[in-house]
C-alpha cells in the first residue's frame, strides 16, 4: 500500500509515517513543501507520488492563537482538510481527517459519542468542526477521527511541558476542573492503521482509554518520570485564557472498537510507555 501523509512533520505525522512504512511506501509532505490551504499546491502533490490511501495530519493547532488568526486557522483546518478530501476524491482515495474533543462544549456528563452534536466554544474548535465538514462533503471515503490530549515524540505537548516545568519550578499548580483523553501518538497511528483495514468510513473517537484531570494527568507526569516535585490542584478561573476549552471532554472509544476489534489501552499506560520510549532515546 501507498500512503500519502500531510503533516508528515509533526508528532502525529511522524508516528503516522512509521507505522505505514510497515504497510508499503510512504510519502510525507509538509510545509513548506505544500500550502494546504492552497488547492494547486495539494494537487501538485498529488502528481507526484500516486498513493492508495491520504492522511491529512495537518492542521492549525495553537488554540490561543487562533484567537487572534481567525482567517488562518480557518484557512488550515476547513479549506486545506477540504483541499485534500477533494484531490483523494478525484483520484479516487479515502481519506483521514483527524479532529478534536474540542468541538464539544463540555456540558455532558458522560463521555461523548460520535453522534452527539457538536458546540464548538473557541476559534480552533470551529475551524476543526468545519474541517469535520468539508471532509465529508468533499470525499464520501472519509474517515473523521476525533482525538483527544494528544502527546508524542517531538511534539510541544502537555507532557513536554510539564515535564519541563516540573524541572524547573519548586512546585506546580494545574487546574482539576478540565477533564479529557490522553492519547498517545503512537496509539492513535496504530489505531488509524486498524480504521483504514475496512471501509466502515464515517466518525470515530480515539483515544486512550479512560479519563482525567488536567491535574490528575500533570500528577501522574511527575510521578512517572521519577520526578519529586510537588503537584497542586487549582481551578481553570485562575489562569484565564482567551479561548474558550470544554470543561469535560472525555471520548468513548466504543464505535471505533466495535468496527475494528481493537481495543484502546488506559492512558496511564500509555504515558509510562511514551515515558520510558522518551527516556530511550
Amino acid at each position: 500500500m501507498r500512503t500519502l501523509i500531510f503533516g508528515c512533520n509533526g508528532q502525529l505525522g511522524r508516528e503516522l509515517s512509521a507505522r505505514f512504512r510497515r504497510e508499503g511506501e510512504v510519502r510525507g509532505a509538509d510545509l513548506p513543501e505544500v500550502d494546504i490551504g492552497d488547492a494547486e499546491s495539494v494537487a501538485a502533490v498529488f502528481g507526484r507520488f500516486p498513493s492508495d490511501l491520504v492522511i491529512n495530519a495537518a492542521a492549525f493547532t495553537d488554540v490561543e492563537g487562533a484567537e487572534d488568526h481567525i482567517e488562518e486557522a480557518f484557512r488550515v483546518n476547513e479549506r486545506g482538510a477540504s483541499n485534500i478530501a477533494a484531490a483523494a476524491a478525484r483520484a479516487g482515495l479515502p481519506v483521514v481527517y483527524y479532529s478534536t474533543d474540542y468541538v464539544f462544549d463540555g456540558k455532558k456528563d458522560s463521555p461523548y459519542t460520535p453522534e452527539d452534536g457538536v458546540a464548538p466554544l473557541s476559534v480552533y474548535a470551529r475551524s476543526k468542526a468545519a474541517g469535520e465538514t468539508a471532509t465529508r462533503a468533499a470525499n464520501p471515503h472519509s474517515f473523521v477521527v476525533r482525538t483527544a490530549w494528544l502527546y508524542g515524540q517531538g511534539g510541544n505537548n502537555f507532557v513536554e511541558k510539564i515535564l519541563a516545568a516540573a524541572r524547573k519550578r519548586p512546585a506546580l499548580k494545574v487546574v482539576e476542573d478540565e477533564v479529557g483523553s490522553p492519547t498517545y501518538a503512537h496509539d492513535l497511528a496504530e489505531a488509524t492503521a486498524a480504521l483504514c483495514r475496512t471501509d466502515a468510513y464515517g466518525t470515530y473517537h480515539v483515544v486512550n482509554a479512560g479519563s482525567c484531570s488536567r491535574f490528575e494527568f500533570a500528577s501522574a507526569i511527575v510521578r512517572l518520570a521519577g520526578l519529586d516535585t510537588p503537584v497542586t490542584a487549582c481551578m481553570a478561573s485562575e489562569f484565564p485564557t482567551k479561548a474558550r476549552r470544554p470543561p469535560y471532554s472525555a471520548l468513548s472509544n466504543a464505535e471505533f472498537e466495535s468496527v475494528t476489534g481493537s481495543i484502546m489501552r488506559p492512558w496511564e499506560e500509555a504515558l509510562e510507555d511514551y515515558l520510558k520510549r522518551r527516556s530511550d532515546t
